[in-house]
């Protein structure tokens, strides 16, 4: 029965991963990522004012990770252009999010149960990315693990990575929402994934490729779909992180904080001299009789 419930496992995870994602998933993916540009502020001024503008936003929102992946590979950006349908595609949902009548497609496709299968079906292509990304590396640099884990994370990570220069096409400069000084649980999902694809393509994790697909994706699933229902924006692996970050990169200190603190407190008292002494009531007296002598004269 064990065997058996194996053989199932693994022939669902093989026909899983290889279910085509063009154009049902890509479609989601599409929805959901011109819907998170929809939501940025000013998103919707600018595409009455440049739609040109607006729509390249957009398909950096949705191609942004193949532009990354090429860029790190030296191979042209703008390689995948090439696939018209999927740029046609993306195009359109841009087009039916920002402008259709009366905000109808908006409406349908952010109603929170259907935003949640969107969402759902994007991780499918995230983890589909990710994989592809490693696979590609291994490809080209067969024994280049950080060149590996490197694609696999902007694969998966899409325009996250590229949020300072999209907000720049926007007419924004935002540098503290630097995705790489503040990562979001995409971003972080997908280094972790990458890491674990890095590992099983160069044979060092005991687990085919299609079991790792199906799984991941599995679990991206459900942490996704959980924090937009919820609208959480606490990462499933802040507990790991506080519990083993302290331990190899060590906490800030909190003596060292109290006496910087101490010495900003301190440095208003040495920077400014201390008020001169108020005049009296004499002397006041006194440059009010000469201001009215030089008046007079």
């Amino acid at each position: 029965m064990e065997l058996a419930g194996a053989l199932q496992l693994g022939e669902l995870a093989a026909a899983f991963a290889a279910l085509p994602v063009f154009p049902l998933f890509d479609t989601a993916y599409f929805i959901v990522s011109v819907l998170y540009l929809k939501y940025e502020p000013g998103a919707v001024e600018m595409s009455r004012k440049s739609p040109f503008a607006s729509w390249l936003c957009a398909m950096l929102h949705c191609f942004g990770s193949y532009i990354l992946a090429d860029l790190l590979l030296g191979e042209s950006p703008i390689d995948y252009f090439s696939n018209n349908s999927s740029v046609i595609l993306a195009t359109a949902v841009w087009y039916l999010i920002f402008f259709c009548p009366m905000n109808l497609f908006y409406k349908c496709v952010s109603f929170l149960p259907m935003k949640l299968i969107f969402v759902a079906m994007k991780e499918v292509v995230r983890v589909r990315k990710i994989a592809a990304g490693v696979h590609h590396a291994h490809h080209r640099y067969h024994h280049g693990w950080f060149i590996m884990m490197a694609t696999g994370w902007v694969k998966g990570s899409g325009v996250a990575l590229m949020s300072n220069l999209e907000q720049l096409l926007r007419g924004v400069w935002k540098p503290e929402t630097n995705e790489i000084l503040h990562m979001s649980f995409p971003t972080k999902a997908s280094l972790y994934g990458t890491i674990l694809f890095t590992l099983q393509q160069t044979r060092w994790l005991p687990v085919s490729e299609a079991n790792l697909i199906f799984f991941f994706t599995m679990f991206m699933i459900v942490c996704k779909v959980f924090m937009t229902a919820t609208h959480s924006h606490a990462s499933p692996f802040a507990p790991v992180e506080n519990f083993i970050c302290p331990v190899f990169f060590g906490s800030v200190s909190s003596g060292h904080s109290s006496h910087h603190h101490d010495q900003h407190a301190a440095s208003p008292e040495v920077s400014h001299p201390p008020p001169p002494p108020a005049k009296s009531k004499e002397e006041l007296n006194e440059g009010t009789r000469k201001r009215k002598a030089k008046k007079a004269e």
